[in-house]
C-alpha cells in the first residue's frame, strides 16, 4: 500500500482537531542510499513528519526548514517541506551512534532552529525550538502549545520503510462542549502503537483509535519527495570559482565531482566539459 499523504480531522462536537500523517514510498526515497544508523533514521523521520504537519495549510508560497545546530554528534541534519508538501532532508554524523541513543546522546548541546520563509513577501521567520523532556514529541508539544497557544499532543513513528503521525489540539470551548472530552481523546490516542501509525491508512487508524467519537475528516494532502539535480547551479557555481581555478581543480584531480549532500547526488564534470562551460556552452554531464 503507498501512502504519502497527511489530513486533517475534527470531532466537531467537541472542537478537537487533528491531522495525521502517513509516508512510504516518499520516505523510502529520501531514505534511499543513505545507510543511517537506527537512531538517526528515527530522528530524523520524527522532524519530517513534525515538518510537514507545521507546512500543511501554509497561507502562502514558501517553506519550512528544521535545522539541528550545535555540536553534538550530529554534524548535519536539515528538513525542507515546501508549501505544496515537498520534503527533502538528510542527516550526518561522524560519530559511531548507540542504537538507543536518547535526544540528549544524539543532539548534545545542538538546538532545533525552525525558519518559515515566504517566498512572496523574501521575508522569514526564525525561532528555535526549546527542548523540554526525554523524547522530540514533548519537544513539539510544548513548541506547539507555545507558538499556537492551543494544547497539543503529538505520536511519531518512523521505521526504515515507512514514517506516521498523530496531532491533536485541543480548540477554545473545548472544555464548555465537553469538560472530559479532552482528556478522553487524549487518553484514546495514547494507545496508539508505532506499528498502527506506520502501517494502517488514516481511516483504519482513526476508526480503531476513536470508533465510539463522532470524527469528520477533510480532504488529504499529497506528499511527496523532491529533490531534482539542479545542474544550472552548479555550473554557475564552477564559473563563480573562474576558469583558472577550475582547471587547476582538474589537473590536479584528473576530474571534478561535486556531491550535493541534501539530495545525495553526485555530478562529474571531465576536460571537455570543463572546455564546454568556459566557452559559455552547456557541457555534456557524464
Amino acid at each position: 500500500m503507498t501512502n504519502n499523504s497527511i489530513q486533517r480531522f475534527l470531532f466537531k462536537e467537541l472542537n478537537i482537531r487533528g491531522q495525521v500523517i502517513q509516508l512510504n514510498e516518499a520516505w523510502e526515497l529520501m531514505l534511499k542510499d543513505r545507510h543511517y544508523p537506527e537512531a538517526i533514521r528515527h530522528l530524523l523521520g520524527k522532524l519530517t513528519a513534525f515538518s510537514v504537519i507545521m507546512a500543511n495549510g501554509m497561507k502562502h508560497t514558501g517553506k519550512i526548514t528544521l535545522q539541528v545546530q550545535g555540536s553534538g554528534p550530529i554534524t548535519l541534519l536539515v528538513v525542507e517541506v515546501t508549501h505544496d508538501l515537498n520534503i527533502r532532508g538528510v542527516a550526518k554524523t561522524n560519530e559511531t551512534i548507540p542504537e538507543q541513543a536518547t535526544l540528549d546522546e544524539l543532539l548534545g548541546d545542538g538546538q532545533i532552529l525552525v525558519t518559515l520563509e515566504n517566498t512572496q513577501t523574501q521575508h522569514h521567520f526564525q525561532s528555535y525550538v526549546d527542548r523540554t523532556g526525554d523524547s522530540i514529541e514533548e519537544t513539539f508539544e510544548n513548541f506547539l502549545s507555545q507558538s499556537e497557544q492551543l494544547p497539543s499532543k503529538i505520536w511519531l513513528a518512523a521505521t526504515d520503510k515507512a514514517l506516521g503521525g498523530v496531532l491533536i489540539q485541543k480548540m477554545p470551548e473545548s472544555d464548555d462542549l465537553d469538560a472530559d472530552g479532552w482528556d478522553r481523546i487524549h487518553s484514546l490516542t495514547t494507545t496508539v502503537t508505532d506499528e498502527e501509525l506506520t502501517q494502517l491508512d488514516t481511516e483504519t487508524l482513526l476508526h480503531r483509535l476513536f470508533h465510539e467519537e463522532t470524527v469528520e475528516l477533510f480532504e488529504s494532502q499529497s506528499i511527496k519527495y523532491e529533490c531534482p539535480e539542479d545542474k544550472e547551479r552548479v555550473l554557475n557555481m564552477l564559473k563563480s570559482l573562474g576558469e583558472e581555478e577550475v582547471r587547476k581543480i582538474l589537473e590536479e584531480q584528473g576530474e571534478i565531482v561535486i556531491h550535493n549532500e541534501m539530495c545525495n547526488f553526485h555530478m562529474r564534470f571531465h576536460q571537455k566539459d570543463v572546455d564546454a562551460l568556459f566557452a559559455e556552452e552547456k557541457p555534456t554531464l557524464q
